[in-house]
């Protein structure tokens, strides 16, 4: 006894609290219709956790709690409380009696119990999993789902029988394994989405970081430089200060001693200085006009200048105009020959898109006709699988005929041919189960093989994806190093090539003549010496020290030129320059003769540096006496052995002059421009190469990922094979159990039937002449059905190959259209070309009028400025005239002058040597007064210009400071920080962080992906596992089922034949289950020939069949055996008695003989309207009493 007592509150007709009492074995339920019976069935099913209200005979759930009547109000809940025994461990629960509650409340809320605490409906279902029990288990069968297990459809049979096979639980764990595996795989797209912008991120991010860390870098190192820098400038000024000041002491001392003497001679002085006064002014006047008629003089001549430089330039314009003319008239020619091959080229594509849509139309055309062909096919096909059904139906009437014919035999003859025809169908399903057995197992046996194979293959492909994965992320490593090399190449490049544009380490008198030669404003110019040659890298320091200050000298073309340039500089204000220019330079030359034989000597300087062949002249004089060596030994040796008779340089920079002077030390490497110059074309090659290197990385990386794009393909396609064939194992498996089973059961019946047919061998051969025409006539059947399948087959095929046609017809079609759809396009881009080029052709023909027009402007300007050059020349002529004679009275006024001085010549220069030395001392005392302010103003700019960029005093200063062995390196150095500063542009200091972060959520990200895709693989291999689980124990209990049922057929019905074979043996977890049965003296082969009576028998039997493959702890039976007789209930009833020993009926019944059988009855009454009540027998009990007292 499992099911001890049930407990009824507010449910349905049962307002009050009723329990009812269960004993083992079989219990009864009886009472008139409307009585309320039924609702104890739904009670039942109700607390094991049914959902449906329409299951439970309500429109919606509100319908369980009693509504009243007239006399009793509605209630607020219904509960409903199962108390079961567990004593003997059929629940997975540790205590021995256990009570399931489920109370409901009008507003819709339900609250379930387990041993009166608070749980969840899905704890009571994975309770009673397995067990029967439950929303979709077999222990309640009601008034209508008896004929559920008929069901005209094979699939809705499903779940009595997977039920039944105890496959629920693992099918509830795919259901949710498959659930857990579609969240995973969503969750999995959106961390992939995550993960993959974090990636793309991740690379900008990165060069900003690496930006934003060589700026920090590059600011740290010009922090350490300039505080450096400052404080040795600031040290330096401070000890000039203390000097100057002291200095400043002794000449005021020595301007008070000198001011004592000039008093004693100004009293000399001023009496011989009344009488120069006059002649003085006099002087003065002349002088003035002098000076003006001088200045006149001075500004003719330069606006001569400036207007013979106008028509110069006016001239050059013109010139340069004219050039530019011819040039476009060659383009303009040019143009017009393209044009020409551009309209062919439109013309030739129009020509071809033409017979392409021609050849569409044509192909368009085969593919209507094609298709009328498959129809009429197709037409064929239909025609052909009807004339087969008819064969097919035609012998299924011979066979019906034969049946017929059978049945008409009386009694013994009947029976014999019925065993006939049992023993052969046994022998042929012995013979057909033997051989699918055989075939079966080596089947299996090569799907294992395979199998292994399979997996063999997917490792393999595995680790060629985690190769293809590692290789990837190499290139990807890879190719980030090569753009930042990149990057740094092109960065160092861009700060020389900026070095080198605007005259980086050139005084500033050099910038400014190449700035406005730049501008246009002074013509002529070359540029700088060090700019005009180039050598090898080993002769640059060399060179360098060979042409010292001139390699800062500029390069002119004429004379004139190089005057205009030092004009330009003193008007300007901008400093000295030496200007070399080519019209009058001279080369010089070494007259030495065996140089090349000397031991370390490379020759003179000039034949190791590269220049054009007219700027010779100027590198000759500058170098071509300069001879360079190797090092200081072969030079000192060079020149004992010439004597000293020219200069001589090593290549580490090392002088000895000509006469043996020797000039050396430390010298800064790779600072002049020349080392520059090398530097740049080294940072332009180291680009290329850098390019060069990130070309070939892009691809390697683009390569790596197709191969891993492929390797992972293959790893799915494997995966995927591997899973198919996996799945066909445990299917071929699961068959194999299955045939077993009933090649056992077959074998058992063969045996059995073989008996029974040696003892009636007489009885049969009377039956075979009666069967003797249906069996001819059923082989013309067969050969008509058999010429009906050839002729579907012919048909077929027909059909297949006008598929196949019609396949390459389209993919003829498909090329056909993509050949159009590139050739619209190529004709679409020449067509913009040529309308490009006719819109260039234009542009130059307007630019050719406007070229006319300038050139007249620029020849009336020629002749504006001839005129004005003329009018310059007279006034400079009457300027010089009045310059000539006021210098003749300037003459006779000096003279005049001269002899007064010669009388007071003593007296003066006594005066003017005092006056000379006080002048002297006051201005140098002015001088180092000045100083000292400069100085101390320098400090002041110094001192601000630390605060302002790093809030540094001079005492924490000097913690941060270095020592520097070469100031002018360091000073050079900082510029070039300062200078790729600037070149990084706008930098972000926060990168770092952001890269950092970014870095870490996208390796995080990357985690959780790998986590995921862990996971996912887990559980497919889940799925793939339970479902092998499931197709074998499906197939193995389908099979026991199977035997059973044909037992407890023939035990019921008492005789006859049955079984249930699977629709689809290859997926036999989802097709349907067929039910086939022969009761005894009939051929009835489906159960939708059977009378209602007998179908419902059968579901009983096949119901009881289940029930002895698994028992359930209780079962509740509502009215199933209505439909039957007496004689069947009889059979039914007893049936029943027979399975109490494992099982604990509940029958709800109004037939006598399911009463008798019962081991209590319970009687259900309903005396006030609308309220049930019960009323108990217990039926073993009374029979004891009625027993003893017939004692």
């Amino acid at each position: 006894m499992v099911l001890k007592s049930l407990i009824l509150q507010g449910f349905k007709s049962f307002p009050d609290r009723t329990e009812i009492k269960f004993l083992g074995g079989m219990t009864a339920i009886v009472g008139p219709n409307g009585s309320g019976k039924s609702n104890i069935s739904d009670a039942i099913r109700w607390v094991l956790g049914e959902q449906s209200s329409r299951s439970l005979r309500g429109a919606k759930m509100e319908d369980v709690i009693f509504g009243g009547t007239a006399k009793r109000g509605p209630v607020g809940f219904a509960e409903v409380s199962l108390i079961l025994d567990n004593s003997t461990g059929v629940f997975r629960s540790p205590f021995t009696e256990i009570m399931v509650t489920r109370r409901y409340y009008r507003s819709g809320e339900s609250e379930y119990y387990l041993g009166k605490k608070h749980c969840r409906l899905k704890d009571i279902r994975e309770l009673f999993m397995d067990t029967g029990l439950g929303r979709d288990g077999y222990s309640s069968i009601g008034q209508g789902r008896i004929d559920e297990i008929l069901s005209l459809k094979s699939e809705d049979r499903r779940e009595i029988f997977e039920e039944a096979a105890g496959i629920t639980k693992f099918r509830v764990r795919k259901e949710e394994a498959e659930r857990r595996l579609a969240a995973t795989e969503e969750n999995l797209t959106r961390i992939r989405d995550l993960y993959d912008e974090l990636t793309r991120q991740l690379e900008p991010l990165e060069r900003q970081a690496e930006k934003a860390e060589q700026y920090l870098a590059l600011k740290s190192e010009l922090r350490v430089l300039e505080v450096s820098l400052w404080l040795r400038q600031l040290n330096r000024l401070k000890a000039d200060t203390d000097k100057l000041s002291r200095d400043a002491e002794t000449c005021r001392a020595q301007l008070e001693q000198a001011k004592t003497a000039q008093e004693q001679l100004y009293s000399r002085a001023d009496r011989l200085t009344g009488e120069l006064h006059e002649i003085d002014r006099e002087i003065d006047a002349l002088r003035a006009s002098l000076r003006e008629s001088e200045r006149n003089a001075a500004e003719q001549e330069s606006r001569i200048a400036v207007l013979r430089a106008n028509i110069e330039n006016a001239q050059r314009n013109i010139e340069r105009v004219q050039a530019e003319r011819a040039e476009r008239e060659k383009q303009a020619e040019s143009l017009d020959a393209q044009l020409t091959a551009r309209k062919t080229r439109v013309d030739a594509l129009e020509t071809e898109k033409n017979g392409l849509q021609d050849a569409l139309s044509a192909l368009n055309a085969e593919k209507t006709a094609q298709q009328a062909q498959t129809d009429a096919a197709l037409r064929d096909l239909e025609e052909a699988e009807r004339r087969r059904e008819d064969a097919r139906n035609a012998l299924h009437e011979l066979a019906l005929g034969r049946t017929a014919a059978q049945s008409g035999l009386s009694g013994m003859d009947d029976r014999q041919d019925s065993l006939r025809r049992e023993c052969e169908s046994a022998e042929a399903q012995l013979r057909d189960a033997e051989n699918a057995q055989q075939d079966m197992d080596t089947r299996a046996r090569n799907s294992g093989a395979a199998l292994k194979e399979r997996q063999t293959q997917f490792r393999g492909a595995e680790t060629a994806l985690h190769q293809a994965k590692t290789d990837a992320e190499r290139c990807g490593t890879a190719l980030r190093q090569a753009q930042s090399a990149l990057t740094d190449a092109e960065n160092r490049a861009a700060m020389l090539h900026d070095m080198q544009r605007d005259f980086e380490g050139f005084s500033r008198s050099v910038k400014s003549v190449m700035q406005q030669a730049s501008r246009g404003g002074l013509s002529g110019v070359h540029g700088p010496v060090s700019a005009l040659i180039s050598t090898e890298s080993r002769f640059v320091t060399a060179i360098d020290t060979a042409l010292g200050a001139s390699a800062s000298s500029i390069v002119v073309e004429t004379a004139e030129n190089g005057k205009k340039c030092i004009e330009y500089l003193r008007r300007t204000d901008g400093g000295r320059a030496t200007f070399l220019p080519l019209d009058t330079i001279r080369p010089a030359s070494l007259r030495e003769s065996g140089l090349e034989r000397e031991h370390g000597c490379c020759g003179t300087a000039d034949s190791l540096v590269r220049f054009e062949e007219k700027y010779g002249a100027v590198v000759r004089n500058l170098l071509a006496r300069t001879v360079v060596c190797e090092n200081m030994d072969a030079a000192l040796a060079l020149a004992r052995s010439r004597g000293h008779r020219f200069r001589i340089v090593t290549l580490d920079g090392q002088v000895i002059q000509s006469g043996g002077a020797m000039t050396g030390g430390s010298a800064s490497r790779g600072t002049g421009a020349l080392a520059r110059a090398g530097r740049l074309k080294a940072a332009e090659e180291q680009v290329q190469h850098c390019k060069s290197v990130l070309t070939d990385a892009e691809n390697r990386l683009k390569e790596a990922e197709k191969q891993q794009k492929n390797c992972e393909t293959a790893a799915s396609e494997q995966s995927e094979a591997m899973r198919r064939e996996a799945e066909q194992q445990a299917a071929l498996t699961a068959a194999c159990t299955q045939h077993r089973v009933l090649l056992d059961s077959v074998r058992a019946r063969y045996e059995e039937l073989s008996q029974q047919r040696q003892r009636m061998d007489e009885e049969k051969q009377r039956g075979a002449d009666a069967l003797a025409s249906f069996e001819e006539r059923q082989a013309q059947a067969e050969n008509r059905l058999k010429e009906a399948e050839e002729r579907v087959q012919t048909c077929r095929k027909a059909q297949m190959q006008q598929h196949s046609d019609a396949e390459q017809l389209d993919a003829r079609l498909s090329e056909a259209r993509n050949a159009l759809t590139r050739t619209d396009a190529a004709l679409e881009s020449e067509k913009r070309a040529l309308s490009q080029m006719q819109t260039l052709k234009d542009e130059l023909h307007a630019g050719l009028s406007g070229t006319q027009e300038s050139v007249a402007r620029l020849k009336e300007e020629t002749r504006r400025l001839d005129g004005e050059l003329h009018d310059a020349q007279t006034a400079r002529e009457q300027a010089e005239a009045l310059t000539h004679s006021t210098q003749e009275k300037l003459t006779q006024a000096g003279e005049k002058r001269e002899q007064l001085e010669a009388r007071q010549n003593e007296a003066r220069r006594d005066a003017q040597n005092a006056n000379e030395q006080i002048l002297g001392l006051e201005r140098e005392s002015a001088r180092l007064e000045n100083r000292v302010g400069q100085l101390k103003a320098e400090e002041r700019q110094i001192l601000d210009r630390m605060w302002e960029n790093y809030e540094l005093t001079p005492t924490p200063a000097e913690s941060i400071a270095e020592p520097l062995d070469d100031p002018a390196a360091a000073r050079e150095r900082a510029h070039a920080l300062r200078t790729q500063l600037r070149a990084l542009g706008s930098v972000s200091t926060d990168a770092v962080e952001e890269y950092r972060r970014v870095r870490e959520r996208c390796a995080f990200m990357g985690e959780q992906k790998d986590d995921l895709e862990r996971a996912q693989r887990e559980l497919y291999k889940v799925i793939d596992r339970l479902t092998v689980n499931m197709k074998e124990i499906f197939a193995s209990e389908f099979a026991k089922l199977n035997v059973l049922f044909g037992q407890t057929f023939r035990e019921i019905f008492g005789g006859g034949h049955a079984e249930i074979t699977l629709a689809d043996t290859s997926d036999i977890l989802s097709c349907g289950i067929d039910i086939r049965v022969s009761p005894p003296g009939k051929a009835v082969k489906t159960i939708t020939l059977l009378s209602g009576g007998e179908k419902a028998f059968v579901a009983i039997a096949l119901y009881f069949a289940i029930l002895k493959l698994r028992p359930t702890p209780f079962c509740v039976l509502d009215e199933i055996e209505a439909a039957l007789d007496d004689v069947n209930v009889q059979r039914y009833a007893k049936y029943i008695r027979k399975l109490t020993d494992f099982t604990q009926f509940i029958v709800i019944t109004h037939r006598r003989g399911t009463m008798e059988e019962a081991d209590m009855l319970y009687g259900v009454t309903m005396q006030e309207q609308g309220v049930s009540r019960l009323l108990m027998l217990n039926l073993a009990e009374a029979e004891k009493r009625l027993k003893n007292t017939i004692k």
